[in-house]
């Protein structure tokens, strides 16, 4: 640095201690305002040292600091520096502020694609200040990422400058590393003069990365201001105007070898990828020149080319070349005659050579071109010559005309660039044939017919139609083995058999016998168990639906009596005489329990008459409204369906009375074709079907309904909601005598439709 630029820093030091002391006091009344729950970071370096799953969490920052790079291909976004360190704010879209401009930014954390950064930011500008003074740093630490957001200063040289809009964008070379810079456009210098200069540049570090991975691909660095960017040394003379260096004297040893000095060559053009390399050739041999120009050249021409000599592939190139065309005629190029021994010595790198060998293999590759608005067809020859398999590429826009029809196992004639791979001992890994064109490719003679493909299908054939023969012909043998295998055991099968059955039969008959006997045993206690257990059962049900129901009703009866004995004596002996008739019927419910209950409500009443009957029997002391309505076709019902009907309707109207405080109470009698339906629907208090009172509990009024129903084949359906009533529903099938069965009373015709409001009480 000259001394003017020594005093100018030092003029500076000072201002930029007490920024930086202003921003630190900052931070820290920043941290003390910070009121929110959660961590609060507040300087980069906390940010950027997260590790990527904290930095995943959001967590909320506030940071001051100096903006050190905004460039504008970022969009908005940029980099900032405070005392601690620097880190990337993700403004995307947003104001993008000047570089020395100083900012608060609030944001939270996130991981970012390469190192932790400030996303969803708030920006507040409070003023201007000097750049954080750049820190030297080794292009090995540089190129690492360690120094990723930080303001850096190194030293390369130019190999490629070119701009881009109102911006400078140039490739550094430093230690055998490679990085690019983006600086603001120097307008006073032509880009193409800062090749081969060397350049001190004072930026912030950035990296090119793979964001799915989260991996280091490249390293940038953004210049902010043209002071940053500094000519230490420019190349001093034309390098067209220095000596022509022959090619095959480019690695050789030379007094003023240089990596990072151009150096000047000329030959005549053989082979061309138009902004990727271009291979020239003199009487010395051959060399591949690396130049990203788009100047295209033909075969032939002679062109000079200015670069920087270097190894690829342990192999010398001429890279970042700059090519010009000279004013001289073209050259006929007449490939090199060369044997496959010296191709595996290493003599003839990048040289225009020609062989003969047999062809293996053809692989086209076609892949979309935009750039060309075309396809890209790559061939691939596989070759053999003296026993060494190698290959011949040719690449063109249009699909190659002639090698996808040469014949596999043709002799062909192949001329093109060889391009060799050496290992680090100097020996020749591999090498190719680059084509220049599918015309370079000569047939000298095609294959016999008898070649080895088709020798190979042929004898694929003949093994799979002997291998077919073979497996039939053992087939029928074991076929044959095995129906003589199978007819022998079923004669020998068929002899045990008879002796079998015929032992069987008398074994039988005995067994039979016994059988009979213990099965005529088995149903008489059988029969016997059931009938006492049916009889049980229909004893308890017939006691739980009459007498209980009857009691209940005249306990009702006497508890109104002894509210109204007092006031309203009348009344009172009504209900002591209602309660006198409950306890007469109840010694005939009593008495007909016992004497099989044979005599029903139903011999006096069709079902629904017996239904209003016993609703009215059961709701005359209290205050509940029983409407009946019947739909479909009346008629009569087996005598075991309309008993278990009424005695689960019975039963349905004792509970309303007991639990359900209910005023109303609807049933509704359906009957369909093959089908009766009943429904009890009051509108009490309801109960919880999961938590309800059940037999353990001494209540058997859902149990009793359910076997009810199960005995005549239905289904019992209760459903209820505290505060929304009760409904018992049963479904009871009909067979189909019992569906179209006419009613017995009357004259014989079916009776009409059973009217909605059949009955009141």
């Amino acid at each position: 640095m000259s001394n003017s630029s020594n005093a100018q820093m030092s003029g500076l030091v000072p201002s930029w201690v007490r920024l930086f002391t202003f921003l630190l006091t900052l931070a820290c009344f920043g941290e003390a305002r910070a009121d929110e729950p959660g961590p609060l970071l507040t300087n980069a370096l906390s940010i950027i040292s997260l590790p990527a799953d904290q930095a995943a969490r959001s967590l909320k920052v506030s940071v001051t600091g100096i903006v050190t790079a905004s460039d504008p291909a970022l969009k908005g976004r940029f980099f900032m520096q405070d005392p601690t360190s620097g880190i990337f704010v993700d403004n995307f879209n947003g104001q993008r502020p000047e570089p020395g401009i100083v900012v608060e930014v609030t944001g939270i954390t996130h991981p970012g694609a390469y190192a932790p950064i400030i996303t969803a930011p708030t920006v507040r500008q409070i003023g201007a200040g000097p750049l954080p003074a750049a820190k030297t740093v080794a292009i090995e630490r540089l190129m690492s990422g360690a120094e990723d957001s930080q303001r850096i200063e190194i030293t390369g040289v130019v190999r490629e400058a070119h701009t881009e809009g109102a911006r400078l964008v140039a490739d550094l070379v430093a230690g055998g590393y490679r990085f690019r810079i983006y600086a603001p456009l120097l307008t006073s210098r032509d880009p193409q003069a800062l090749v081969a200069a060397q350049l001190r540049v004072r930026g912030t570090a950035a990296e090119a990365h793979n964001r799915s991975l989260r991996q280091l691909i490249a390293v940038e660095v953004y210049v902010p201001v043209l002071e940053d960017l500094v000519v230490a040394k420019s190349e001093t003379i034309n390098p067209f105007e220095e000596a022509i260096v022959p090619l095959d004297s480019l690695a050789q040893y030379r007094p003023d070898n240089s990596l990072n000095r151009r150096a000047h060559i000329r030959g005549v053009v053989t082979l061309q990828r138009l902004g990727e390399n271009l291979f020239v050739q003199d009487k010395s041999g051959g060399l591949q020149v690396q130049s990203r120009q788009l100047t295209p050249f033909e075969p032939g021409e002679v062109v000079e080319a200015v670069g920087f000599p270097t190894f690829d592939q342990n192999l010398p190139v001429l890279q970042d070349a700059v090519l010009r065309g000279t004013s001289g005629q073209r050259v006929t190029v007449v490939p090199k005659p060369v044997s496959i021994g010296a191709l595996q010595n290493g003599l003839h790198h990048a040289d225009f050579v020609s062989l003969t060998a047999r062809l293996l293999n053809c692989t086209v590759t076609r892949m979309a071109d935009p750039a060309a608005g075309g396809t890209n067809t790559s061939t691939t020859l596989a070759l053999q010559s003296s026993n060494v398999i190698f290959a011949a590429q040719a690449e063109s826009v249009a699909p190659p005309s002639n090698l996808e029809a040469i014949p596999i196992g043709s002799t062909v004639a192949v001329c093109g660039v060889c391009l060799s791979e050496i290992d680090n001992d100097g020996r020749v890994k591999s090498f190719k044939i680059l084509v220049r064109s599918p015309d370079t490719v000569r047939v000298l003679a095609k294959p016999s017919w008898f070649t080895p493909r088709r020798m190979l299908v042929i004898l694929g054939m003949v093994s799979v139609v002997s291998i077919i023969v073979l497996g039939w012909l053992v087939m029928v043998s074991r076929q044959n083995a095995a129906l003589n295998f199978q007819i022998g055991e079923r004669e020998k099968a068929q002899r045990q058999l008879q002796e079998a059955h015929d032992l069987l039969e008398e074994r039988v008959r005995q067994r039979t016998k016994e059988l009979k006997f213990q099965i005529t045993a088995r149903k008489e206690a059988e029969v016997q168990f059931k009938a006492v257990l049916s009889e049980r059962t229909r004893l308890a049900q017939e006691l739980h639906d009459t007498v209980e129901q009857t009691l209940t009703g005249i306990a009702l009866q006497l508890d109104t009596a002894a509210r109204l004995y007092e006031s309203k004596p009348e009344s009172a002996r009504n209900h002591l005489g209602l309660a006198r008739n409950l306890m007469g019927k109840s010694q005939t419910e009593l008495r007909r329990s016992v004497w099989d209950l044979r005599k029903r409500a139903i011999e006096q009443f069709d079902l629904p008459g017996a239904l209003v009957e016993s609703a009215r029997q059961l709701t005359q002391p209290c205050a509940i409204k029983v409407d009946l309505q019947t739909k479909g076709n009346l008629r009569s019902l087996p005598e075991v369906v309309e008993e278990n009907l009424l005695r689960i309707s019975q039963e349905a109207i004792t509970n309303v009375i007991k639990h359900a405080r209910a005023t109303q109470v609807d049933i509704e009698l359906q009957f369909e074709a093959e089908r009766v339906i009943m429904q009890i629907q009051d509108n009490g208090i309801g109960f919880d079907l999961q938590t309800c009172a059940g037999p353990s509990n001494g209540h058997f009024g859902l149990l009793g309904m359910s076997e009810r129903a199960r005995r005549i084949g239905g289904t019992f359906l209760p459903s209820s909601r505290l505060g929304q009533g009760t409904v018992v529903r049963v479904e009871v099938p009909l067979g189909p005598a019992e569906a179209f069965q006419w009613p017995h009373k009357g004259n014989g015709a079916p009776e009409q439709d059973a009217s909605p409001e059949a009955a009141q009480i």
